[in-house]
């Protein structure tokens, strides 16, 4: 017997251009956390709810819970997600995907103390906020910590790789 799928294949470009942008907070137990919140600036033909879909669609693809449980990588060896740190950059890979950043030196800090990062990636579209413009810490704490986009995102702990690890 042989059944046919009525789904579309998964094409990248319905992601819309991702954005990755790092960020450190104090955490509950008082040292800083890196973290690192991935979006899509929702800049597809389909809009925002096109780029939503297809982000969910990746997320769930990889069995990463959107909306659900916090994924720990450093427990969980299998995690479909890596992060490496070297020479100033961090890089993330989902694949298909790879995103670099450059994170200020107190997200490097705080990324080498801790040995893993908090990464927030989230189908809620932001595109006020693109690339290579400024955001006020005050607009990245209110999209970030907005429940539409928490509730909207896989929440995974990366442990941070080196080339030298």
């Amino acid at each position: 017997m042989t059944s046919t799928s009525s789904e579309a294949p998964f094409r990248t470009a319905d992601l819309g251009t991702l954005v990755m942008m790092p960020w450190s907070g104090e955490a509950p137990d008082g040292a800083d956390m890196p973290y690192l919140l991935v979006y899509s600036l929702g800049d597809t033909a389909d809009g925002p709810e096109g780029t939503a879909a297809a982000v969910e669609r990746l997320l769930r693809d990889k069995g990463l819970p959107v909306g659900g449980d916090l994924v720990d990588g450093t427990s969980r060896p299998s995690v479909p997600v890596t992060l490496l740190v070297e020479s100033g950059a961090a890089v993330v890979t989902l694949h298909p995907l790879v995103a670099q950043c450059a994170p200020p030196p107190e997200w490097l800090a705080a990324a080498t103390e801790r040995g893993y990062a908090y990464l927030v990636f989230t189908t809620r579209a932001w595109p006020a906020a693109e690339p290579g413009k400024a955001v006020e810490p005050e607009a990245l704490a209110e999209f970030a910590g907005a429940e539409e986009t928490l509730q909207a995102a896989a929440h995974l702990v990366l442990p941070v790789r080196s080339v030298r690890r």
